[in-house]
């Protein structure tokens, strides 16, 4: 059975929304507000590289598709050929290399219980929401920023019924403030 893992960029106050720079949003980028470190990114080319897939949602993949094909370097390279499976009802022919569609958090069930990697969650906070909601996240990767943005999409809907305990696995700090946290279900 393949593992999913939520890794996401996350406000002090759980804002995931539009770190990148994603339109529509007041504190769109806010990620770039905090100085850059450069071990940061190579956590996260490793941890791409020892995905087996990117699962992620509709809006996150187009974002995802219209920046990263254009790109270069072996972060790019891995991130362009790597299987990407995006959960939508909406999107039926998606033209990024290697990208499958499902249908819902059902085929993302029959999806996990097939040999391979990982399953790397980034962004699609409508689409944590589902796994959360249905008990599918096996490990939640956060990169804390510190920074408060006071508004915007959290990580955790708000209509979460049941408390979830986590552990956590592991934390590392980076020189320029931001925490990485890794926990995993209790």
């Amino acid at each position: 059975m393949r593992e999913i893992i939520v890794t996401e960029f996350i406000s002090l106050d759980g804002v995931v929304e539009a770190p990148g720079g994603e339109e529509g949003f007041k504190h769109t980028g806010w990620t770039f507000d905090i100085e850059s470190d450069p071990t940061m990114y190579d956590y996260k080319f490793e941890e791409t590289r020892e995905a087996g897939a990117q699962l992620l949602g509709r809006r996150t993949y187009e974002g995802f598709a219209a920046a990263w094909p254009g790109r270069e370097g072996d972060f790019a390279d891995l991130f362009n050929s790597m299987p990407k499976y995006v959960v939508s009802t909406t999107l039926s022919d998606p033209a990024w290399n290697n990208s499958h569609v499902l249908g819902g958090i059902d085929d993302v069930v029959r999806l996990r219980e097939e040999d391979g990697g990982p399953l790397l969650v980034a962004g699609s906070a409508t689409l944590v929401h589902g796994l959360y909601d249905a008990r599918l996240v096996d490990e939640w990767r956060l990169m804390v920023f510190p920074v408060v943005l006071g508004s915007g999409r959290r990580l955790f809907p708000d209509s979460a019924d049941d408390k979830t305990k986590l552990t956590l696995t592991g934390s590392t700090t980076y020189a320029n403030g931001v925490q990485l946290n890794i926990f995993r279900n209790a």
